[in-house]
């Protein structure tokens, strides 16, 4: 049973309760002031706790997505998911859908009332990176006899380490933006949720690393080709979008800036605009000075080009570390670049305030793509 099933997170619950109720049982019988006694008190005392913490872990990580698997939770997994030879897929091509599910909205089992869910590999043919997406159709892709309408699309991140799951599951963006299209408050969009760690367990933050993994060329051309090769998506420049909340905040405000030729609006949820280095990213730049200055947004901002693109960023009053600088960020933007925010009162860097977000975020986006 994986990680993030909810059959573990159900066993690991009745152990906590049956150690509790047990350790009640037992307290009379180890009352006593002998080693033994003294030793069955603090060994019940801990197997309880260690069952308390290992189902709250267990429950945080569903409810966030920290960690996919038990090998990715004990740093085991290594594979980069980068391929050498794009020929090697023979006829599977650069996308394979692997699975689909259904929307959790009511009608949801129905695609053409819930829309649907699909699960693909990709296979980057200038990046040659290899990694899974889910693809989310709204209800309108299925619906009624036409087959030559596009749809906008957007790619929607997640933070580091993340999971694609969480951001179906713990962020609802496909079941926001059935409720939002439905309401009338954005235009039904594609979107293509993923993680941008493509090379895990490596933290590349969207950088093209030199020798490595080239991560901002999969997102800027690889992606958005695959994808518009397979669905019907929108063709004309601008018509891609890009979200994110913190690291896949600073990759959607990244894209935007970088190629805004592709994508025509980018937001960013809680993010921060300078790739970090730390243990997880490794040497990102490997001594190339003008590389390691194009991740600095700000810089980016402030000596470069504006952009044709329109950027979205969100931030707390009270809660979030990277207010002063979201104001900073808004306060260096020019023409033609365009600038929106989202500031909150109070909220945390969490699940909660981006949920909060999201919506507004959704139709914010859905009226600045090109459909």
């Amino acid at each position: 049973m994986g990680l993030t099933s909810s059959k573990v997170l159900a066993l690991a619950v009745v152990l906590a309760v049956l150690l509790f109720a047990g350790t009640v049982w037992l307290w009379p019988r180890l009352a006593g002031r002998t080693w033994g006694s003294v030793a069955g008190r603090v060994g019940v005392l801990l197997a309880t706790q260690l069952a308390v913490f290992l189902s709250v872990g267990l429950a945080v990580n569903q409810a966030f997505g920290f960690y996919a698997t038990w090998n990715d939770l004990l740093g085991r997994e290594q594979a980069q998911g980068v391929v050498s030879d794009l020929g090697s897929v023979g006829t599977r091509g650069p996308l394979q859908v692997v699975g689909t599910r259904y929307v959790n909205v009511p009608g949801g089992s129905r695609p053409e009332l819930g829309g649907q869910i699909q699960k693909v590999d990709i296979v980057g043919q200038h990046s040659h990176i290899a990694t899974s997406a889910y693809v989310y159709l709204p209800p309108e892709y299925f619906k009624g006899g036409d087959k030559t309408r596009t749809f906008p699309a957007s790619v929607v991140l997640t933070g580091y380490p993340g999971t694609a799951e969480a951001l179906i599951k713990g962020l609802r963006y496909p079941t926001t933006a059935h409720e939002q299209a439905r309401a009338g408050a954005m235009r039904p969009m594609i979107l293509v949720m993923m993680r941008p760690t493509v090379a895990p367990p490596r933290d590349t933050e969207c950088v093209d690393v030199p020798d490595g993994p080239q991560t901002e060329t999969f997102f800027a051309q690889d992606l958005p080709q695959v994808i518009s090769a397979h669905y019907r998506v929108a063709k004309k420049p601008g018509g891609w979008g890009v979200v994110g909340d913190s690291t896949g905040g600073y990759c959607a405000l990244k894209l935007a800036i970088h190629h805004p030729r592709v994508y025509g609006a980018g937001a960013g949820l809680s993010a921060y605009y300078k790739a970090p280095i730390d243990p997880t990213t490794g040497d990102l730049f490997h001594g190339d000075a003008a590389l390691e200055r194009r991740a600095d947004l700000m810089r980016t901002l402030a000596h470069g080009t504006p952009p044709a693109t329109s950027l979205l960023v969100t931030t707390s009053k009270h809660g979030e570390s990277n207010y002063g600088n979201t104001m900073s960020f808004i306060r260096k933007v020019k023409p033609p670049t365009e600038i929106s925010s989202i500031v909150l009162d109070s909220g945390g860097h969490n699940f909660n305030t981006w949920r909060r977000e999201i919506p507004a975020t959704l139709a914010w986006l859905s009226a600045r793509i090109t459909g």
